[in-house]
């Protein structure tokens, strides 16, 4: 499939899109549209540029709605590198009640689990257990957007060892605060970095073409060879892993290379820390998108 986002030209005009999309759909089931919600951005899959750009013209025509298509973002992930202890307190009063919450946490990346694991070494009372909770809920809150790139943060290792509260002014909302001062304090500090998505690629070509394939996998996208098996009829299945990030237009590459004879599967399998150049791109696209918005 041939995937690109689809936006309106006007703003507000998204669920006019859909809606025109739907239509269109049950007419036509050979393309699929799909909310990411990670990624805010409606894609549309199809077999091919050609077809995506027929239903660009069919919204225009029929449901007077003029589109963009741009490339898929990549749902990428963060991670940090090392440990580090970090402190958070948060500390108002505003007439009457005041809020008071103050915490240390110390932060370590982990392997078991891509969802954090939330840990505490607390003694002497120093927080209350009642508190535990709202400490966890806050830092589950602000692993949603790591601190490069604005990515979900995964294989955290979280552990309330010390903090401090008031008998009055400590509250939920209080100790969640404070845990994500903490959280925005530490992470920058624990060595973050950037991690993409890696797929397992299969291309089935006739034979003449193994050297051109093999090529653009090595040079353009980035991949690593895995092997190479033969097929039926003259045919043969090249397997490598390749960054999800250069998939986007294989299909259209892929047809221009083998006249149309070849096919490709591509599934993801797991995340790698993404190389030096990569990181900065990712980062410098999250900063424009956050200004445009």
């Amino acid at each position: 499939m041939y995937s690109m986002a689809i936006a309106p030209k006007t703003k507000g005009q998204d669920d006019k899109v859909a809606a025109g999309l739907a239509k269109l759909g049950e007419e036509d089931i050979s393309f699929t549209l799909v909310n990411n919600a990670e990624t805010h951005q409606m894609v549309i899959s199809g077999e091919g540029d050609i077809q995506i750009g027929v239903l660009c013209s069919k919204l225009k025509n029929l449901y007077n709605v003029d589109t963009e298509l741009l490339p898929a973002r990549v749902a990428y992930r963060e991670k940090i590198k090392s440990k580090v202890e970090a402190h958070g307190r948060h500390k108002k009063q505003s007439g009457g009640s005041g809020q008071f919450g103050d915490v240390w946490i110390r932060f370590e990346p982990q392997e078991e689990q891509d969802d954090m694991i939330f840990a505490e070494e607390v003694f002497g009372g120093s927080v209350p257990k009642n508190f535990f909770p709202s400490v966890e809920k806050g830092l589950r809150n602000a692993v949603q957007k790591g601190v490069l790139a604005g990515y979900p943060l995964v294989g955290l290792k979280a552990t309330l060892y010390d903090g401090s509260y008031h008998p009055v002014d400590s509250n939920d909302m209080a100790f969640q605060t404070a845990a994500r001062l903490a959280y925005q304090d530490g992470i920058p500090k624990a060595r973050p970095t950037i991690l993409e998505p890696i797929g397992q690629l299969f291309v089935t070509i006739p034979d003449e073409y193994q050297g051109a394939i093999i090529g653009d996998i090595n040079s353009k996208r980035r991949g690593t060879m895995m092997g190479s098996l033969p097929a039926e009829d003259g045919m043969t299945t090249i397997e490598a892993e390749v960054p999800m990030a250069e998939m986007s237009t294989y299909t259209i590459d892929l047809r221009s290379m083998t006249q149309g004879a070849g096919s490709f599967t591509c599934k993801f399998v797991r995340y790698e820390e993404a190389p030096g150049n990569v990181q900065q791109k990712v980062i410098e696209e999250a900063k424009a998108l956050a200004e445009a918005e």
